[in-house]
């Protein structure tokens, strides 16, 4: 299933940018990659939820973001836009993958699909940013 989910994330990325960079639907977008010879061996379930949820908390997702960046989010490049966004939705929604787990997914797709530094970039900026969706796991008390 791990294998599935990381394909799975590496098509929302795409979807996400192609999102972000057109301002098309996300719906259509979704409905468009899921007809593709891409969308095999994804997990199509968890597909369609990302590409319909992660665009409707746009709003929610970038304020728990925005504290952790060092330049307005407009500014971030879309593909790591997109990884953060996903990260931190994942963060919010979907307790029950491990941060560590998300953290490094995120990390793995700026590798793929961000520039030379973008995973270091990423990596920061959630790292902080589930120290705050996350406390309890991220930052384990100490005692």
């Amino acid at each position: 299933m791990s294998g599935s989910r990381s394909r799975t994330r590496q098509a929302v990325v795409q979807a996400l940018y192609q999102w972000q960079v057109t301002a098309q639907p996300a719906a259509d977008i979704g409905r468009c990659f899921l007809r593709t010879d891409a969308c095999c061996g994804l997990d199509e379930e968890y597909f369609a939820e990302l590409i319909r949820e992660v665009p409707s908390h746009v709003q929610e997702l970038d304020a728990l973001l925005a504290p952790h960046l060092d330049r307005p989010l407009a500014e971030v490049d879309p593909v790591e836009r997109a990884i953060l966004r996903l990260g931190a939705y994942e963060f919010l929604y979907h307790p029950e993958i491990g941060y560590r787990i998300v953290l490094n997914e995120a990390v793995e797709l700026a590798k793929v699909f961000g520039g030379d530094a973008g995973h270091k970039f990423v990596n920061a900026v959630l790292d902080r940013t589930a120290a705050r969706a996350r406390p309890h796991e991220a930052r384990p008390p100490h005692g």
